[in-house]
């Protein structure tokens, strides 16, 4: 016969809880989904200006629409969806542009999905810009005037020379060729 001692060993109950504790683990770790956010798909991954063009700041929009144009300051307005590879990639160079003239402009990025009204007769709500597509980029001079409004990825260089003749600064071709330097493979900078 057995005694109390030899049926209860700690063995016989450690080793078996240990070996069960592991194998819900393992369990666990492979089961766990790694990280999906990525560039060119059109899931939603979070704020676009956080994940890829490294500038959480510019969303929510510092003013509104209205604010801007009553302060006479030119306004960029961005149409965007963060579940779009289009507006994804174009957070950059909205990230740049804001580089270059967010002290002097007003950059207020619009989330397509949290719009209410999408017709306003109003010249004073985003609304009256959109067009039904993403990106969708909108420069108001300070005089309320409509610049630029191009639908699709815009190149940095396009906005640029726009954002020039509003502020009246010397065309690209006379002044200092800013040239991108890669930091990563998805943000890049502007250098002399």
């Amino acid at each position: 016969m057995l005694n109390l001692t030899e049926r209860f060993s700690w063995q016989k109950i450690f080793f078996p809880v240990v070996a069960f504790l592991m194998a819900i683990f393992f369990l666990l770790l492979i089961a766990t989904p790694t990280a999906l956010a990525n560039l060119n798909d059109d899931r939603f991954d979070g704020n676009i200006f956080a994940l890829y063009a490294g500038n959480g700041s510019i969303v929510p929009a510092k003013v509104t629409l209205k604010e801007s144009l009553k302060s006479s300051r030119p306004a960029l307005l961005v149409f965007f969806l963060d579940d779009s590879k289009d507006c994804k990639q174009f957070s950059t160079v909205v990230s740049q542009l804001q580089e270059f003239y967010g002290r002097a402009a007003d950059f207020i990025p619009v989330n397509v999905d949290a719009m209410t009204n999408f017709v306003s007769d109003e010249s004073t709500k985003p609304a009256y810009y959109y067009q039904g597509f993403v990106p969708q980029t909108v420069l108001i001079n300070q005089e309320g005037k409509v610049v630029l409004n191009e639908k699709g990825q815009v190149g940095f260089e396009k906005v640029d020379d726009t954002f020039r003749e509003v502020f009246d600064l010397l065309p690209r071709s006379e002044s200092v060729e800013l040239k991108r330097r890669i930091v990563n493979e998805i943000n890049v900078e502007l250098r002399e």
